[in-house]
């Protein structure tokens, strides 16, 4: 793939199904895979490495804590830093399909919708799904940009992404995200993509009630937390 994509999976606990992960990313031709490891107990981190990966380890738990450690170690020479998650749901070969509109300069961030594409029977909950919904219409009623879901795989420049200004360390990363994105006026763009049931493991959200509730209130939080200061914030200048 051209230009050089950075591939960064955060991964907690997934040593069954993140081999499998890491090897289908890396056939597709990417610059690098960085799997941060946060705070596994298991032998996440091994089987990454013996895969090819490049670990990084998080040890402080947290989602949003994860992806930014995996920002940070992005090589000087990658142009694209593209997310995934290491449980084997999201689908590999659609990475270039989300990365495309950036290297040809027609978007300036672009996220795969699981709602629109194609998913496994049971893939997501019927909260996951509500979740993408309520947030898609609290993204258009605020920024006037259409999301149906929140999806992890996404990708964007690097550049672009470290000036967004990121902060959030838990669950509400990837709305924090979309919504700098948006506020900041970048090209935002959805792409239906498949979702397949995880490969392996324990689901730290989905299959546990507290942890769903926990989460649903990180990202409910986020967005009330962050919606009045990004309508007042300056434009990112998109590039030419």
């Amino acid at each position: 793939m051209t230009p050089r994509v950075s591939v960064i999976i955060p991964c907690l606990n997934e040593a069954e199904p993140i081999g499998d992960v890491v090897r289908d990313v890396l056939a597709i031709g990417v610059h690098e895979v960085i799997v941060v490891d946060n705070g596994s107990t298991d032998a996440t981190a091994a089987v990454a490495a013996a895969a090819g990966a490049r670990v990084v380890s998080a040890p402080i738990r947290g989602y949003g804590r994860a992806c930014a450690a995996g920002v940070a170690a992005i090589d000087p020479d990658a142009e694209i830093a593209c997310f995934i998650d290491g449980d084997g749901s999201d689908v590999p070969s659609f990475i270039p399909a989300v990365v495309a509109p950036i290297a040809d300069g027609t978007a300036d961030f672009v996220m795969g919708s699981r709602l629109r594409g194609h998913r496994e029977a049971g893939s997501l909950t019927p909260q996951q799904v509500l979740a993408g919904r309520i947030a898609g219409v609290l993204l258009r009623g605020a920024y006037g940009v259409r999301f149906t879901d929140m999806s992890p795989l996404r990708a964007m420049r690097v550049d672009r992404l470290r000036a967004l200004g990121m902060q959030e360390q838990t669950y509400g990363w990837n709305l924090e995200m979309q919504m700098r994105a948006a506020a900041g006026r970048l090209r935002c763009l959805e792409i239906p993509v498949d979702h397949r049931v995880r490969r392996g493991g324990e689901s730290k959200v989905s299959g546990n009630l507290a942890a769903g509730l926990s989460a649903a209130w990180k990202i409910s939080s986020t967005f009330l937390r962050l919606a009045a200061g990004l309508r007042r914030a300056q434009p990112l200048t998109a590039k030419a």
